[in-house]
């Protein structure tokens, strides 16, 4: 069983091999700290997360760092306007350090309700700040950069594969149609590596810029720009060449292109393999942005009625290729279908450790789809297809009888589909407590002598427990309610 991804280098599906046997080097691209992730943000993380989860499934050990871009996230793509951080200071009436320390801290906070792994390496862009300019050292003994009056910039007509990896075509594209004009720009496409701050102002975040990185002798603080971060965080952490990148489709034609171009203008060899990229996920059919204040976030979500985790499963009902489309009525029957697989994952509750798997028996053959979840995932993190294998699997448990269901080949199953997509079913599906297993018996028997009013209190009351109950052949099976 082999595994295979999209590759945005060779724009293709293709085997996927490490580097060095049994590891594997990964870079995520990471949030701009200046204020609360909205739920297309998540969407990322939710998707690398599961892409960790299968690396090692297959026996990997996954050494992966994500960046905290805590400074020099320009709000244009051109190096125009202000630092992101420095207006979200603003906004709060609070220092850029401030800004980044509460948010970061709201990241990893959601990181958590979310389920996702924590990463190897958390590295803020602020503690990288000598590597950042020892990058651009390289860079400018390379003779790849120049100097404007606003910073020092990267020269992309040195680096004749700039435009292969987002098929830019840039010879065609006029000045201002990728990015804003600059006037001291050589091209368009050339891209700050290290901004200087404006004469007469002071920064919350500025550092000293190096007298050996200027044209002339003079004092001018700045601080870097945001491509520049993540290749030397990169090849800090994890050495010139790694296995996979990870970032949004949005990265392709500049973050991604730029990191790039610096990283191996630098070293001479290939930054990243493989390049994966997630498409976005509109809200009804609209971008999601703060600026359109359509940007609902986990806090939004929570105040009405909906569980991180129910986030977590409706985005992975789409491929991480394919646009997705929020609405509250998609998310709640992703919510429905979470509390479906959550009432199955009860069932081992239900089942006695001595009921014996009957062979030959192939309606829950689950040891098999275990296997096979581990297969679609393998397919360029095919979670669609492994949610249709799990609503199979669990719409034939569903119809059976628990005297046919094997408990350990159950929860064998469940802990795969934990393992692989993070949904804790096994986690939030705690057995139930004593006295409502107590009223459960008590209406069976009341049933059996058929004293029917007395079974329907008993309904009543086992249902404020936060349980329903159904009867079956085999008897009575509670379900969760919420």
């Amino acid at each position: 069983m082999s595994l295979r991804f999209h590759n945005q280098l060779t724009k293709k599906v293709e085997p996927f091999t490490p580097l060095t046997k049994g590891r594997v080097l990964l870079y995520t691209c990471g949030p701009t700290v200046y204020d609360r992730l909205h739920i297309g943000n998540w969407t990322a993380y939710i998707y690398w997360d599961v892409l960790v989860r299968i690396l090692k499934a297959h026996n990997l050990n996954v050494t992966r760092v994500m960046n905290i871009t805590d400074v020099g996230h320009l709000v244009s793509d051109g190096d125009e306007g202000e630092d992101k951080l420095e207006k979200g200071a603003r906004r709060e009436g609070k220092t850029a350090w401030d800004i980044a320390e509460l948010y970061t801290n709201d990241f990893l906070d959601g990181m958590q309700q979310l389920n996702l792994l924590p990463p190897e390496h958390t590295a803020k862009a602020t503690e990288f700040i000598e590597e950042q300019l020892q990058l651009v050292r390289t860079l400018k003994e390379k003779g790849f950069t120049y100097q404007t009056s606003d910073g020092i910039y990267f020269d992309t007509s040195k680096f004749p594969r700039y435009d292969d990896f987002a098929d830019l075509h840039l010879e065609a594209q006029k000045a201002g149609a990728r990015v804003e004009a600059n006037p001291e720009k050589r091209a368009p496409s050339d891209f700050a590596l290290w901004k200087f701050t404006p004469e007469g102002e002071t920064r919350d975040m500025q550092w000293p810029t190096p007298v050996d990185l200027l044209d002339e002798e003079t004092e001018r603080p700045g601080f870097p720009g945001w491509h520049l971060e993540c290749s030397a965080m990169a090849m800090s952490l994890l050495g010139n060449t790694i296995d996979v990148h990870t970032g949004g489709i949005d990265h392709i034609p500049v973050h991604h292109t730029n990191e790039i171009a610096q990283s191996e203008a630098a070293t001479g060899q290939r930054l990243s393999n493989f390049w994966l990229h997630n498409n976005h996920i509109k809200a009804g059919g609209t971008k999601i942005s703060k600026s359109l204040e359509n940007g609902l976030t986990l806090e939004d979500l929570a105040k009405k009625g909906f569980h991180p985790l129910d986030l977590r499963l409706f985005t992975l009902q789409s491929h991480y290729r394919t646009e997705g489309n929020f609405t509250f009525e998609n998310l709640a029957a992703a919510q429905h279908r979470r509390l479906r697989w959550r009432n199955i994952a009860a069932i081992r509750h239900q089942i006695h450790d001595t009921l014996q798997e009957h062979e030959g028996d192939d309606t829950y053959g689950l040891y098999a789809a275990s296997q096979a979840l581990v297969e679609e995932l393998s397919d360029d993190i095919n979670t669609p297809g492994a949610f249709r294998l799990i609503d199979e699997v669990f719409g034939k448990l569903e119809s059976a009888r628990l005297g046919t269901i094997h408990r350990h080949s159950l929860v064998s199953f469940l802990t795969t589909i934990d393992e692989l997509l993070g949904l804790q079913l096994l986690e939030s599906t705690k057995d139930i407590a004593d006295e409502p297993k107590r009223l459960i018996i008590e209406r069976e028997r009341a049933r059996e002598s058929k004293d029917w009013p007395a079974s329907d209190a008993l309904r009543t009351q086992i249902e404020k427990s936060g349980i329903s109950i159904r009867d079956t052949a085999d008897g009575t099976i509670w379900e969760y309610t919420s």
